[in-house]
């Protein structure tokens, strides 16, 4: 498994799911991880040593990124190359570089290692390690794009890329549509796999309340706190709500800070928490609140309706309205009016707010459990080595 970064103390979600998709597979199968020294995506400075380590038992290759991201040229590209349908090749390949992580190491591995390994699971279609590793071996080659509808996945140089790998391996429908609509490659070996979700034997929401000391309700965030998730439109939406809707209701905010958070009395960043506080502030909330426009799957949407907490997501994108739509355990937003409405709905309506506990549990029971998950997975996986084996004897 081919990843752009690795490691426990990393929580972005393809990452993390590689982590969980990689201990499972390591139960039936020999399993190496490749991937960068780096832990941040912001700059890919190496942070780990390079070479062979252990993590939860897998064995995993760390190779140095070559040089952190110029953030002043890669902004510069990003608004030449976005919505352009003119832009060069060169630019393009400039920004895929700058994008990185660029490790040279790791690439030449790939390459030169191609047959000691049955089959190569690249992870993330926007990150150089898959663009460029994947190129190196594309007939061993399976591809999970994790890919949303933002400006990158429009660049002429994905057009190629996505018709390269030998099978796809989806986690939504709407990923999969959105691929296949936008590259035409359906005909290629593929399947909607998902993930499975595991909670933890013992969630206690009180212990959140009073450790916190939050008494009454309030919406969380789980994630990265970036612009690029949307936050800056739920401060002001939420903010416009309580100065028109006087009440005690907060916002708490799970994650890293990679921007200005509003000073205000009822915004409450808690920072990067643990497992244990996440899981039971999580079940303490009202509802869980994902503004982003740009999701492939949403594990904290998914790990909230695991736990019965109905979900309030941006509309604008298709993942995180599919799954409100499919499950009835969650309402979506596009402008302040109907998320002012979801709120009234979510914290005023008893009835519906129960029925939409019991859907949301139901969602995951029938979809996200990981031996459905893993059976895909293993289909999948070996389809595509006999492809390779009849391949290999046919040439």
């Amino acid at each position: 498994m081919i990843v752009q970064r690795y490691g426990r103390e990393i929580n972005g979600g393809s990452e993390l799911y590689c982590r969980q998709i990689a201990g499972k597979l390591a139960e039936d199968y020999d399993v190496q991880v490749l991937t960068t020294c780096a832990t941040d995506y912001y700059d890919w400075a190496n942070h780990y040593p390079e070479g062979l380590q252990q993590v939860d038992g897998i064995p995993v290759l760390r190779f140095r990124v070559d040089q952190e991201r110029d953030r002043r040229r890669f902004d510069q590209l990003s608004s030449r190359v976005y919505h352009n349908p003119h832009a060069s090749l060169k630019d393009q390949m400039e920004w895929m570089e700058l994008q990185g992580p660029l490790s040279s190491g790791l690439i030449d591995y790939i390459r030169q290692n191609r047959e000691n390994y049955d089959i190569f699971i690249f992870m993330t279609y926007l990150y150089y390690t898959t663009f460029a590793g994947l190129r190196q071996i594309p007939e061993k080659s399976m591809l999970i794009p994790t890919a949303h509808n933002e400006p990158s996945i429009y660049m002429g140089i994905f057009y190629p890329f996505f018709h390269l790998p030998r099978a796809v391996i989806y986690l939504t429908e709407e990923e999969k549509q959105l691929v296949n609509r936008t590259f035409h490659n359906g005909y290629k070996r593929s399947d909607v796999v998902g993930i499975g979700i595991d909670l933890p034997g013992q969630i206690d929401a009180g212990a959140f309340r009073e450790k916190y000391h939050i008494p009454g309700d309030f919406l969380i965030y789980v994630g990265r706190l970036d612009e690029s998730k949307g936050l800056p439109r739920l401060f002001d939406y939420f903010l416009r709500y309580k100065k028109e809707h006087p009440s005690d209701l907060k916002l708490v905010l799970m994650g890293k800070a990679a921007m200005d958070i509003p000073r205000d009395p009822d915004i409450l960043p808690l920072g990067f928490v643990s497992d244990g506080d996440k899981y039971n502030g999580m079940a303490a909330a009202r509802l869980l609140v994902l503004p982003s426009r740009f999701e492939s799957l949403s594990m904290s949407v998914l790990e909230s309706m695991a736990l019965g907490v109905p979900v309030l997501v941006n509309g604008k994108c298709d993942v995180l309205k599919g799954h409100c739509i499919r499950s009835n355990g969650g309402l979506y937003y596009i402008n302040y009016y109907e998320f002012e409405e979801c709120l009234h709905l979510l914290t005023g309506r008893k009835d519906m707010y129960e029925k939409m506990e019991e859907n949301c549990v139901k969602y995951i029971h029938d979809h996200y459990t990981w031996k459905s998950v893993m059976a895909k997975y293993k289909k999948l996986i070996d389809q595509t080595l006999e492809d390779i084996r009849s391949q290999s004897v046919s040439g």
